[in-house]
Protein backbone atom coordinates (compact mmCIF):
# COMPACT_ATOMS: atom_id res chain seq x y z
CA UNK A 1 0.00 0.00 0.00
CA UNK A 2 2.92 2.43 0.93
CA UNK A 3 4.49 2.05 -2.55
CA UNK A 4 0.23 2.70 -4.37
CA UNK A 5 0.40 5.82 -2.16
CA UNK A 6 3.46 6.80 -3.40
CA UNK A 7 3.15 6.48 -7.15
CA UNK A 8 -0.34 8.44 -6.81
CA UNK A 9 1.35 10.99 -5.02
CA UNK A 10 4.01 11.51 -7.65
CA UNK A 11 0.96 11.25 -10.46
CA UNK A 12 -0.87 14.08 -8.17
CA UNK A 13 1.86 16.38 -8.79
CA UNK A 14 3.24 15.43 -12.63
CA UNK A 15 -0.81 16.72 -12.33
CA UNK A 16 -0.61 19.73 -10.80
CA UNK A 17 2.78 21.21 -12.55
CA UNK A 18 1.75 20.00 -15.88
CA UNK A 19 -1.49 22.45 -15.22
CA UNK A 20 -1.31 24.85 -18.32
CA UNK A 21 -0.93 28.34 -16.67
CA UNK A 22 0.68 27.54 -13.56
CA UNK A 23 1.78 30.09 -11.16
CA UNK A 24 5.12 28.61 -9.96
CA UNK A 25 7.37 30.94 -7.81
CA UNK A 26 9.70 32.26 -10.35
CA UNK A 27 10.96 35.21 -8.08
CA UNK A 28 14.20 33.41 -7.55
CA UNK A 29 14.83 32.76 -11.49
CA UNK A 30 13.53 37.05 -11.53
CA UNK A 31 16.31 38.01 -8.83
CA UNK A 32 18.91 35.97 -10.61
CA UNK A 33 18.26 37.63 -14.20
CA UNK A 34 17.61 40.86 -12.36
CA UNK A 35 21.25 41.01 -11.01
CA UNK A 36 23.27 39.51 -13.55
CA UNK A 37 22.23 42.73 -15.33
CA UNK A 38 18.52 41.85 -17.17
CA UNK A 39 16.31 45.05 -17.23
CA UNK A 40 13.76 44.75 -13.72
CA UNK A 41 11.01 46.24 -15.78
CA UNK A 42 11.27 43.28 -18.25
CA UNK A 43 12.05 40.62 -16.28
CA UNK A 44 8.72 40.86 -14.13
CA UNK A 45 6.44 41.64 -17.01
CA UNK A 46 7.95 38.50 -18.99
CA UNK A 47 7.40 35.81 -15.90
CA UNK A 48 4.00 37.74 -15.12
CA UNK A 49 2.36 36.88 -18.46
CA UNK A 50 -0.33 34.27 -18.44
CA UNK A 51 0.97 32.01 -21.15
CA UNK A 52 3.91 31.37 -18.16
CA UNK A 53 4.18 27.88 -17.94
CA UNK A 54 6.45 25.39 -15.46
CA UNK A 55 7.24 22.08 -16.98
CA UNK A 56 9.10 19.33 -14.84
CA UNK A 57 9.21 16.67 -17.83
CA UNK A 58 12.80 18.44 -19.31
CA UNK A 59 14.72 18.28 -16.07
CA UNK A 60 13.10 14.77 -14.95
CA UNK A 61 14.09 13.47 -18.67
CA UNK A 62 17.65 14.80 -18.35
CA UNK A 63 17.91 13.26 -14.35
CA UNK A 64 16.40 10.33 -16.26
CA UNK A 65 19.16 9.83 -18.63
CA UNK A 66 22.11 10.92 -16.74
CA UNK A 67 21.04 8.29 -13.93
CA UNK A 68 20.61 5.74 -16.36
CA UNK A 69 24.28 6.42 -17.73
CA UNK A 70 25.88 6.38 -14.59
CA UNK A 71 24.98 2.92 -13.44
CA UNK A 72 26.22 1.74 -16.53
CA UNK A 73 29.15 -0.16 -16.39
CA UNK A 74 31.87 -0.82 -19.14
CA UNK A 75 32.23 -4.61 -19.95
CA UNK A 76 35.94 -3.89 -21.23
CA UNK A 77 38.43 -0.81 -21.03
CA UNK A 78 38.20 -0.86 -25.06
CA UNK A 79 35.55 1.59 -26.12
CA UNK A 80 32.41 0.83 -27.49
CA UNK A 81 31.73 1.58 -31.38
CA UNK A 82 28.26 1.53 -32.78
CA UNK A 83 27.53 1.02 -36.31
CA UNK A 84 23.84 1.39 -35.94
CA UNK A 85 21.52 4.28 -37.96
CA UNK A 86 18.57 5.50 -37.58
CA UNK A 87 17.26 3.48 -40.82
CA UNK A 88 13.74 5.68 -41.02
CA UNK A 89 16.13 8.64 -42.46
CA UNK A 90 17.58 6.01 -45.39
CA UNK A 91 13.90 4.92 -46.57
CA UNK A 92 13.56 6.25 -50.36
CA UNK A 93 11.06 8.84 -49.54
CA UNK A 94 13.30 10.29 -46.85
CA UNK A 95 16.17 10.29 -49.34
CA UNK A 96 13.99 11.67 -52.01
CA UNK A 97 12.64 14.66 -50.01
CA UNK A 98 16.77 15.59 -49.23
CA UNK A 99 17.40 15.24 -52.98
CA UNK A 100 14.77 17.34 -53.52
CA UNK A 101 16.02 20.06 -51.08
CA UNK A 102 19.10 20.38 -52.08
CA UNK A 103 18.15 21.02 -55.52
CA UNK A 104 15.64 23.63 -54.45
CA UNK A 105 18.70 25.46 -52.34
CA UNK A 106 21.75 24.40 -54.75
CA UNK A 107 22.96 27.59 -55.06
CA UNK A 108 23.30 28.62 -51.95
CA UNK A 109 24.49 24.85 -50.47
CA UNK A 110 27.17 25.31 -53.28
CA UNK A 111 28.34 28.49 -51.90
CA UNK A 112 28.43 27.22 -48.66
CA UNK A 113 30.70 24.05 -49.78
CA UNK A 114 33.02 26.33 -51.03
CA UNK A 115 33.08 28.78 -47.83
CA UNK A 116 33.47 26.15 -45.53
CA UNK A 117 34.63 22.65 -47.16
CA UNK A 118 31.65 21.36 -45.64
CA UNK A 119 29.87 19.21 -48.49
CA UNK A 120 26.41 20.53 -49.02
CA UNK A 121 25.06 16.63 -48.42
CA UNK A 122 26.33 16.73 -45.36
CA UNK A 123 24.70 19.85 -44.37
CA UNK A 124 21.25 18.87 -45.72
CA UNK A 125 21.48 15.27 -44.09
CA UNK A 126 22.29 17.10 -40.74
CA UNK A 127 18.86 19.38 -41.40
CA UNK A 128 16.91 16.44 -42.48
CA UNK A 129 18.15 14.59 -38.96
CA UNK A 130 17.16 17.40 -36.73
CA UNK A 131 14.18 18.57 -38.02
CA UNK A 132 13.01 16.97 -41.17
CA UNK A 133 14.09 19.88 -43.23
CA UNK A 134 12.94 22.25 -41.45
CA UNK A 135 9.20 20.81 -41.02
CA UNK A 136 9.44 20.49 -37.16
CA UNK A 137 11.61 22.48 -34.70
CA UNK A 138 10.01 21.44 -31.67
CA UNK A 139 7.03 21.28 -29.88
CA UNK A 140 7.61 23.07 -27.17
CA UNK A 141 8.46 26.96 -26.16
CA UNK A 142 11.92 27.20 -25.24
CA UNK A 143 11.46 29.92 -22.95
CA UNK A 144 9.33 27.06 -20.73
CA UNK A 145 12.09 24.60 -20.99
CA UNK A 146 14.92 26.55 -20.36
CA UNK A 147 13.35 28.65 -17.52
CA UNK A 148 11.25 25.35 -15.77
CA UNK A 149 15.15 23.64 -16.11
CA UNK A 150 16.75 26.79 -14.10
CA UNK A 151 14.00 26.86 -11.18
CA UNK A 152 14.40 23.17 -10.97
CA UNK A 153 18.33 23.05 -9.11
CA UNK A 154 16.44 21.35 -6.03
CA UNK A 155 17.21 17.58 -6.29
CA UNK A 156 14.72 17.30 -3.69
CA UNK A 157 11.76 18.52 -5.87
CA UNK A 158 12.60 17.40 -8.80
CA UNK A 159 13.25 13.95 -7.55
CA UNK A 160 9.45 13.05 -7.64
CA UNK A 161 9.34 13.28 -11.49
CA UNK A 162 12.33 10.60 -11.80
CA UNK A 163 11.99 6.97 -12.53
CA UNK A 164 12.62 5.12 -9.12
CA UNK A 165 14.24 2.71 -11.42
CA UNK A 166 16.90 5.06 -11.86
CA UNK A 167 17.17 6.08 -8.28
CA UNK A 168 19.57 3.28 -6.73
CA UNK A 169 23.04 1.88 -5.25
CA UNK A 170 23.33 5.21 -3.49
CA UNK A 171 23.22 7.59 -6.58
CA UNK A 172 21.18 10.35 -4.91
CA UNK A 173 24.37 12.68 -4.04
CA UNK A 174 24.96 12.22 -7.67
CA UNK A 175 21.67 13.12 -8.88
CA UNK A 176 21.84 16.24 -5.95
CA UNK A 177 25.08 17.57 -7.85
CA UNK A 178 23.85 16.87 -11.14
CA UNK A 179 20.43 18.71 -10.64
CA UNK A 180 22.19 21.27 -10.29
CA UNK A 181 24.80 21.45 -13.19
CA UNK A 182 21.81 20.99 -15.14
CA UNK A 183 19.95 24.24 -13.43
CA UNK A 184 23.10 26.30 -13.83
CA UNK A 185 23.62 25.24 -17.44
CA UNK A 186 19.82 26.31 -18.65
CA UNK A 187 19.96 29.08 -16.53
CA UNK A 188 23.07 29.97 -19.13
CA UNK A 189 21.29 28.86 -21.40
CA UNK A 190 17.89 30.95 -21.01
CA UNK A 191 20.26 34.24 -20.89
CA UNK A 192 21.15 33.26 -24.19
CA UNK A 193 17.64 32.81 -25.66
CA UNK A 194 16.98 36.03 -23.93
CA UNK A 195 19.49 37.65 -25.77
CA UNK A 196 18.92 36.08 -29.17
CA UNK A 197 14.72 37.31 -28.53
CA UNK A 198 16.01 40.50 -27.77
CA UNK A 199 18.31 40.88 -31.70
CA UNK A 200 16.04 39.30 -33.41
CA UNK A 201 13.37 41.69 -31.85
CA UNK A 202 11.37 38.48 -31.16
CA UNK A 203 8.85 37.40 -28.04
CA UNK A 204 11.26 35.14 -26.28
CA UNK A 205 7.65 32.83 -25.27
CA UNK A 206 7.11 32.63 -29.39
CA UNK A 207 10.35 30.35 -29.88
CA UNK A 208 9.58 26.97 -30.59
CA UNK A 209 12.61 24.23 -29.36
CA UNK A 210 13.36 20.46 -28.16
CA UNK A 211 12.92 19.44 -24.92
CA UNK A 212 16.15 20.83 -24.05
CA UNK A 213 15.62 23.64 -25.12
CA UNK A 214 17.16 23.38 -28.92
CA UNK A 215 16.19 25.83 -31.93
CA UNK A 216 15.76 27.21 -35.23
CA UNK A 217 16.09 24.82 -38.04
CA UNK A 218 19.27 23.61 -37.50
CA UNK A 219 18.25 23.02 -33.68
CA UNK A 220 21.32 25.29 -31.62
CA UNK A 221 21.46 25.86 -28.25
CA UNK A 222 21.05 29.34 -27.75
CA UNK A 223 24.46 29.58 -26.63
CA UNK A 224 25.62 28.15 -29.95
CA UNK A 225 24.10 30.80 -31.89
CA UNK A 226 26.73 34.03 -30.89
CA UNK A 227 29.69 31.19 -31.23
CA UNK A 228 28.58 29.32 -34.61
CA UNK A 229 26.02 31.21 -36.14
CA UNK A 230 25.91 33.10 -39.45
CA UNK A 231 23.69 36.14 -40.53
CA UNK A 232 23.94 34.92 -44.14
CA UNK A 233 20.90 36.79 -45.32
CA UNK A 234 22.31 39.93 -44.20
CA UNK A 235 19.39 40.91 -41.86
CA UNK A 236 21.81 42.14 -39.20
CA UNK A 237 20.68 39.35 -37.03
CA UNK A 238 21.15 35.59 -36.76
CA UNK A 239 18.00 33.57 -37.22
CA UNK A 240 17.91 30.25 -37.05
CA UNK A 241 14.24 29.73 -38.26
CA UNK A 242 16.14 31.63 -41.70
CA UNK A 243 16.98 28.73 -44.02
CA UNK A 244 20.32 30.81 -45.26
CA UNK A 245 21.05 31.78 -41.20
CA UNK A 246 20.66 27.97 -40.55
CA UNK A 247 22.15 26.19 -43.67
CA UNK A 248 25.34 28.22 -43.39
CA UNK A 249 25.20 28.26 -38.87
CA UNK A 250 25.64 24.41 -39.52
CA UNK A 251 28.55 24.19 -41.83
CA UNK A 252 30.27 26.96 -39.59
CA UNK A 253 29.82 25.01 -36.72
CA UNK A 254 31.49 21.86 -38.33
CA UNK A 255 34.28 23.71 -40.13
CA UNK A 256 34.89 25.13 -36.50
CA UNK A 257 35.38 21.93 -35.13
CA UNK A 258 37.40 20.33 -37.35
CA UNK A 259 35.80 19.78 -40.63
CA UNK A 260 38.57 21.32 -42.83
CA UNK A 261 38.82 21.05 -46.98
CA UNK A 262 41.11 17.88 -46.64
CA UNK A 263 39.71 15.87 -43.56
CA UNK A 264 40.35 12.29 -43.93
CA UNK A 265 37.20 10.22 -44.26
CA UNK A 266 37.67 8.54 -40.34
CA UNK A 267 37.64 11.78 -39.10
CA UNK A 268 34.05 13.22 -40.36
CA UNK A 269 32.44 11.11 -37.93
CA UNK A 270 34.16 12.41 -34.75
CA UNK A 271 33.65 16.02 -36.43
CA UNK A 272 29.81 15.18 -36.59
CA UNK A 273 29.07 13.81 -33.26
CA UNK A 274 30.65 17.51 -31.62
CA UNK A 275 26.99 18.39 -33.22
CA UNK A 276 25.25 15.46 -31.18
CA UNK A 277 27.78 12.65 -29.06
CA UNK A 278 25.03 9.86 -30.10
CA UNK A 279 27.38 7.17 -32.20
CA UNK A 280 24.03 6.46 -34.13
CA UNK A 281 22.91 10.13 -34.83
CA UNK A 282 26.91 10.65 -36.96
CA UNK A 283 26.42 7.10 -38.53
CA UNK A 284 22.96 8.25 -39.97
CA UNK A 285 24.36 11.34 -40.60
CA UNK A 286 26.92 10.41 -42.65
CA UNK A 287 24.77 7.81 -44.35
CA UNK A 288 22.39 10.05 -45.51
CA UNK A 289 24.91 11.93 -46.89
CA UNK A 290 26.78 8.76 -48.80
CA UNK A 291 23.53 7.91 -50.19
CA UNK A 292 22.79 11.97 -51.66
CA UNK A 293 25.78 11.68 -53.11
CA UNK A 294 25.79 8.75 -54.61
CA UNK A 295 23.02 9.96 -56.70
CA UNK A 296 25.55 12.39 -58.35
CA UNK A 297 28.49 9.80 -58.62
CA UNK A 298 26.02 7.97 -60.71
CA UNK A 299 25.23 11.21 -63.01
CA UNK A 300 28.76 11.49 -63.47
CA UNK A 301 29.79 8.03 -64.67
CA UNK A 302 26.38 7.96 -66.60
CA UNK A 303 27.29 10.99 -68.38
CA UNK A 304 30.73 9.57 -69.60
CA UNK A 305 29.39 6.58 -71.37
CA UNK A 306 27.21 8.11 -73.16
Amino acid sequence: MRNVGIIFSSMILLFFFSVPGLAADWSPLMNRLINDGFEEKSVRALFSRDDIQFDPEPMATKMNELLRRSSQQPISPKPFVSRDVHKRYLRSGMINQARAYLERNRSTLEQISRTYCVPKEVVVSILLVETHLGANTGKRKAFHVLSSMALSADWDQVRSFVSSKAIQNGNEEYARTRCREKSDWAYNELKFLLEYSRINNTDPLSIPGSIYGAIGLCQFMPSNVFLYGVDADGKRGIDLFSTPDALNSIANYLHQNGWGCRIEKKNRRQVVMTYNRSQVYANTVLAVADRLQAKKRVKVRSSRTT
